[in-house]
């Protein structure tokens, strides 16, 4: 299996700004986990990039799949470039 892309665990999201998780120091050592629980949200990351499937990595470690759907949806909106960073590119020469 190829991955293409990057996981979002290892780039600079704000997932403060995510509701389906937290980040608190004395749990996990401040990892970003699923809201109320000890499960490292990475975990879903590192195991869809291992070939696991979204209803194993449920399974595995007791999620919802409107927690696993979440924080995918997430990753792939911070992922979007912001409209003002787009650039419009005109194709037409200049004459």
């Amino acid at each position: 299996m190829e991955v293409v892309g990057k996981n979002p665990m290892s780039t600079t999201f704000d997932w403060s700004n995510c509701p389906l998780v937290e980040s608190i120091p004395e749990k996990r050592s401040g990892a970003w986990v699923f809201r109320d629980s000890r499960t490292p949200v990475s975990v879903v990351f590192d195991n869809l990039e291992a070939g696991a499937t979204i209803e194993e990595i449920m399974e595995w470690f007791h999620l919802t799949r409107e927690q696993v759907s979440g924080v995918l949806s997430f990753a792939a909106r911070s992922l979007d470039a912001p409209a003002s960073r787009m650039a419009l590119v005109d194709a037409h020469p200049v004459r």
